[in-house]
């Protein structure tokens, strides 16, 4: 028997290969199937289920594909209503894989088909359980993310109380624990950097398995925090359940280097996005007038979702040579099924023609610092709204990069505005977006807060986090 988490950081997801006697189960793959076919393949093996724990909210799924490329069958819980061909496993049905078995334990709460796997090995002793979004590793799945539903997340909330403790845990404490998510993921407020546990650990110092745990104390700490969830999320569900284009046929379509004439003729007959992927110290330097900047070293796929409101917008993207089929990879993994070509060349060829640049003004925390205590600045802190009540600037305003569509129109276009962030990233894709709205008056503090804090700047009183959300 082998289990292997496969864990992409960009979206804090765990997708799982299970393997045994030449026959392969793969829970919540990603959208891009090659690499589990090429795994399967390189070990002799088959893959004969593609087990899904709920319709995601936070990615696209590779389950369809995956499906067609293999013949596997895709396994959801009770009360799963998928519109394509799927296996809706009775709560406690057992599926055989090679010598080893899966049981099927449905665990509604996170949403109302989430499911558990129970892995059985050859001996028929229970070894670990797969648990999507139910549990991670010290949280639990937030109870708001079900789509077209009558129940309220108090009412989902009490869903999970029910499931954790008469399904998961009654087992046994050395089990393992294999979540969907570890920390960065927006489908739980609280969770462990780390991505795998026992069970017996969880038990001591999850929160939310308290032995002693009421079911009205419980529904209060999993709703308490909440923020509202990205943009996409429901837009993603609705894809898993409902079915999405093929990612070779996206991959094709996206993988064209387009000459600066067919850019700025996709940009302007096609309304389509200029997206800049490069590393923020490059953008900063020169981009083209309008695009906007997400890098593709950080928390990409996320923040393309959270910012760009409709999953069709067509999109043109600025990259590094060689990491073209990445960025309409990374697109493809939240939705973004329309990228038209990128820039041949780069922003190099850019640069070398004729065509107008844009810059972004910089300034360093130090002189930052010294110039605040002098003038009235307006500072905008794009960090998100429970970082910003943690600890901030004094004086500063918060305004969250999350919800940066919503809310620019509160702020002055003609006034000049000093950006920062915890790190820098956020900072300079906020900065782009206000610059490609008209906002020209806009600075960005590098380094962020993680920079500033070491100067004698004025900041509030540091107060614990309830949530990382």
């Amino acid at each position: 028997m082998k289990v292997e988490q496969i864990y992409t950081g960009c979206l804090a997801e765990a997708a799982y290969y299970i393997e045994s006697q030449g026959e392969v189960t793969i829970v919540d793959p990603l959208r891009e199937v090659a690499p589990y076919i090429e795994k399967s393949e390189e070990n002799g093996a088959r893959i004969r289920y593609v087990l899904e724990t709920h319709f995601h909210a936070d990615f696209v799924s590779g389950h369809l594909d995956l499906a067609k490329k293999t013949g596997a069958s895709i396994v959801y819980g009770p009360t799963a209503q998928p519109n394509f061909e799927a296996h809706i496993a009775a709560d406690g049905e057992v599926l055989p894989l090679g010598n080893i078995k899966i049981k099927v334990l449905h665990t509604p709460g996170h949403t109302m088909e989430s499911a558990t796997y129970l892995l059985i090995d050859e001996q028929g002793t229970e070894k670990a359980i797969f648990t999507g979004d139910t549990l991670f590793i010290g949280d639990v799945g937030r109870p708001d993310l079900a789509v077209k539903t009558n129940l309220t997340r108090e009412d989902l909330a009490g869903h999970l109380y029910d499931s954790l403790r008469q399904k998961i845990m009654p087992l046994a404490d050395d089990i393992v624990v294999y979540p969907g998510h570890g920390a960065g993921s927006a489908c739980g407020k609280n969770m462990s950097a780390e991505t795998t546990d026992t069970l017996g650990n969880q038990k001591r110092f999850n929160y939310a398995l308290r032995a002693d745990m009421t079911r009205d104390e419980f529904i209060k700490e999993v709703t308490t925090g909440l923020a509202e969830p990205p943009q996409y999320f429901p837009k993603n569900a609705v894809m898993n359940k409902m079915g999405y284009e093929s990612f070779d046929k996206v991959l094709l379509q996206g993988t064209v280097g387009l000459d600066i004439r067919t850019f700025e003729n996709k940009v302007e007959r096609e309304n389509a996005l200029i997206l800049d992927t490069r590393k923020k110290e490059e953008f900063v330097k020169g981009f083209i007038p309008g695009s906007i900047w997400i890098g593709i070293e950080d928390k990409f796929a996320p923040w393309v979702g959270a910012l760009v409101t409709d999953l069709r917008q067509p999109i043109v993207f600025i990259a590094d040579k060689g990491r073209e089929e990445e960025v309409i990879t990374r697109l493809s993994r939240v939705g973004y099924d329309n990228t038209l070509g990128y820039l041949n060349g780069g922003f190099e060829v850019w640069k070398n023609s004729d065509k107008d640049i844009d810059t972004l003004d910089e300034i360093g925390p130090h002189d930052f610092t010294n110039l605040y205590d002098i003038e009235q600045l307006s500072v905008l802190d794009v960090r998100k709204q429970s970082e910003y009540a943690s600890q901030h600037i004094e004086g500063a305003i918060s305004f969250p990069l999350d919800f940066i569509n919503r809310n620019m129109e509160k702020i002055d276009r003609k006034a000049p505005y000093y950006l920062h962030c915890q790190g820098g990233y956020r900072s300079v894709i906020a900065a782009s977006i206000l610059k490609s709205r008209g906002f020209d008056q806009i600075i960005n503090v590098r380094g962020g807060i993680n920079e500033i804090g070491k100067s004698c700047i004025k900041l509030t009183s540091y107060r614990q986090p309830e949530t990382m959300l």
